[in-house]
């Protein structure tokens, strides 16, 4: 590897044009990269919801709906709105009032059912119908010139609008994440290094980084909108110290050979890309136990992250040494003392005291996994944005007007009797929280043959093998009722017709609670066995994977119980993938410590003076590594409108901290505590007995007190 690194040192400007030449790709990839804005269509295939929407866009070529409530407006005016609405493209059908009376009839003289339907007072309502599914480019399309066309008086709820609502606050915002996440970072690196000008070349790398990873994305196809946001702040957070090792190694080397700075550079990338490697692999595992959940979101971001760090391995070892050797002679001129020279005494403090720390631990265990088992979850996806938002404003009319939340869709066989038909939606009108249905015979009436049916509602409502009923529902979307009310008519009409499909945004909703309540604990699982197994290779130790995962689940668990004790409810996404992110990307502050640990074990070195050495000498670089990976997420929590995006972030930032703190405080009071089961339960963990390494102390003291070194 010391070859490849002198080559790579010695072609450092052909390494700079090529990474600058390879940021064309990339630019053209995350251009052509679909961005997918709705995370029910990452719920699986074999679900009866995903497959009922299949059908409706192949039977009915229908795959979308939206409720248009008219408030104050003339039924003339409305019936004016309705031809534009339908003029629009990709609205298949609008249906009102117009489709099944004359408007000359007066609203008194309709049927009750259809009455409570369509008209209440000086509201009416309409539903507009898409031509293609809730999240395509073509239905956000439409819905967004249909609210060009309605006034004030207008609002479009539904599904589709809230996606349309997501994707413009996400482009809106996603740069200033990126701008935030970049300028907090400069300023920790400013605040904890030694030179001006080295946090810009940092982030120059990162950032580049950051190109090639969304730019790579192209073979997806598509990435959800929460993986285009989180990735930047991501991968900035978790590969910073990659970079800060890499300057450190520099330096000593610089020592080791006076005057020749490609041969410096050419060891510091060896030891760097040993390095990083092992620090990288419980960060990627970490990222790779996300694609084991059946809801493909995790798939998603696990790919997508988990080949951002080893991208970020890569810019690390290849374009951040170019650029430095470039721009050495500026670097050296810009130096200055570091704000931190050593935290001997804090350290000192902290390992004296450990009995404290430990007591802490167990006095904060239980509440700290009771909180996390009992913080609230919620599923409505509507529900992450903002009240003000114009989806949200309409869901708001839509219940204020007609007392309605939901409209199921059931898709049944179309060679039904009428009488089947009839009695089916009797009983799903009993069903409590059911506002009304909707059915063909409710239309047209059901003495009316099959023949005699208007062509456009024949259309909208039958097809060569369903036919499709609506149901009204006055609860909201992802709630105990709603669940409840969903399972009840689904045992109704599978009663009558065992293939029918209960579809829409509730009974998915219903759906995504399941799969991913199923998810949550297969990924933790996953994760923890990994990362288990990868420590226990690297130390060869039955004890200390225990230890060390263990102190950092200890630090989830405080982190998600935090807002349970705030009275916060979060986002069934943050639920999920916090663990596992949390895990991979900060137990590498335990293997750091522990590394140095064990290292000061083998040179001889006594319990206590093992376990402060490698406290004082790894306490910086975690210091550094957990204010990098909080800088990059903390910007983002405080701004992102979109709770989906700020809830991750706030629980990465949180959890970075925690971590940090839990590593420090607990980790060499475990270390004080079972020293001796851990020599016993390790192979070779304290080498050969003999003399103690007085002289190479110095020298790597120095390397890791400024940066990462897993010996592995």
């Amino acid at each position: 590897m010391i070859k490849t690194g002198k080559w790579i040192a010695r072609h450092r400007v052909f390494i700079l044009i090529m990474g600058v030449l390879l940021l064309i790709p990339s630019i053209i990839g995350i251009a052509k990269t679909r961005i997918n804005y709705d995370l029910l269509s990452y719920l699986p295939e074999n679900l009866e919801t995903v497959k009922g929407q299949d059908i409706l866009v192949d039977e009915y070529g229908m795959g979308a709906f939206s409720m248009v409530v008219v408030e104050g407006m003339e039924l003339k005016d409305v019936q004016k709105l309705e031809e534009k609405f339908s003029e629009v493209p990709h609205v298949k059908d609008v249906l009102w009032y117009d489709d099944v009376a004359d408007l000359s009839l007066p609203a008194e003289m309709l049927p009750k059912d259809i009455r409570e339907v369509f008209y209440n007072g000086d509201a009416t309502m309409m539903l507009a119908l898409f031509d293609n599914t809730t999240s395509s480019d073509e239905a956000m399309d439409a819905l967004t010139e249909m609210r060009q066309i309605a006034d004030k008086q207008c609002f479009i709820s539904g599904m589709t609008g809230i996606v349309t609502d997501i994707k413009n606050l996400c482009l809106k915002e996603l740069p200033i994440y990126v701008v935030i996440a970049a300028a907090l970072a400069f300023l920790i690196l400013e605040l904890t290094g030694t030179s001006f000008l080295v946090p810009v070349f940092f982030l120059l790398s990162i950032g580049v980084a950051i190109v090639y990873n969304m730019g790579s994305n192209l073979f997806l196809g598509q990435i959800s909108y929460i993986t285009q946001a989180l990735t930047a702040v991501l991968q900035l957070g978790v590969t910073m110290d990659y970079s800060i090792f890499l300057l450190n190694s520099y330096e000593e080397n610089k020592l080791r050979f006076p005057g020749e700075k490609d041969r410096a550079m050419g060891h510091a990338i060896a030891n760097t890309f040993k390095s990083v490697v092992g620090s990288s692999v419980t960060t990627v595992a970490g990222f790779a136990a996300l694609c084991f959940m059946t809801f493909a979101l995790g798939k998603d971001l696990g790919i997508v992250m988990a080949k951002g760090v080893i991208i970020g391995v890569l810019c690390c070892v290849t374009l951040l040494p170019a650029l430095i050797l470039i721009f050495d002679k500026p670097i050296e001129k810009t130096r200055h003392r570091p704000l931190i020279k050593n935290l001997d005494k804090p350290s000192a403090f902290i390992t004296k005291h450990y009995k404290v720390w430990i007591a802490l631990f167990v006095l904060l265990l239980f509440p700290a996994i009771y909180g996390n088992n009992h913080t609230e979850i919620y599923y409505n996806i509507a529900q992450s944005l903002p009240d003000s938002l114009e989806s949200n404003v309409a869901n708001e009319e839509l219940k204020k007007e007609f007392d309605m939340e939901n409209v199921h869709m059931i898709l049944m066989d179309k060679n039904l009797s009428a009488k089947e038909k009839s009695g089916m939606l009797e009983e799903i009108e009993k069903v409590e929280g059911v506002r009304w249905t909707i059915g063909l015979n409710s239309l047209v009436g059901p003495a009316v043959p099959d023949t005699m049916l208007p062509d456009d509602i024949k259309s909208m409502m039958q097809s060569d093998k369903y036919e499709l009923a609506f149901v009204s529902s006055e609860y909201a979307s992802a709630t105990p009722e709603v669940n409840t009310q969903v399972a009840s008519i689904d045992k109704i009409v599978k009663s009558y017709d065992d293939k029918a499909l209960v579809i829409g945004e509730a009974p998915m909703m219903k759906d995504l609670q399941d799969v991913t309540d199923i998810d949550l604990k297969v990924v933790n699982a996953i994760s923890i066995i990994a990362i288990f197994l990868i420590i226990m290779l690297v130390f060869k130790s039955l004890l200390l994977p225990v230890i060390l995962v263990s102190v950092i689940e200890f630090a989830i668990f405080v982190n998600m119980a935090v807002p349970y004790y705030q009275g916060v409810s979060l986002p069934f996404v943050a639920s999920i993938v916090i663990g596992t992110i949390q895990l991979g990307a900060t137990v590498d502050y335990a293997i750091l410590m522990t590394s140095r640990y064990q290292k000061e074990r083998q040179r001889g070195r006594g319990k206590k003076e093992a376990i402060s050495i490698a406290h004082k000498t790894s306490m910086l670089s975690i210091i550094s590594s957990g204010l990098s990976f909080f800088a990059a997420t903390f910007g983002v929590a405080c701004y992102s409108q979109v709770d989906m995006i700020g809830s991750i972030c706030t629980l990465l930032a949180r959890g970075a901290i925690i971590s940090m703190c839990v590593v420090i405080l607990v980790l060499p009071a475990m270390f004080m505590i079972f020293d001796k089961p851990i020599c016993r339960l390790s192979v070779g963990f304290l080498g050969k007995k003999g003399k103690v390494e007085q002289g190479s102390f110095k020298q790597v003291s120095k390397i890791e007190n400024g940066g990462r070194q897993h010996e592995k």
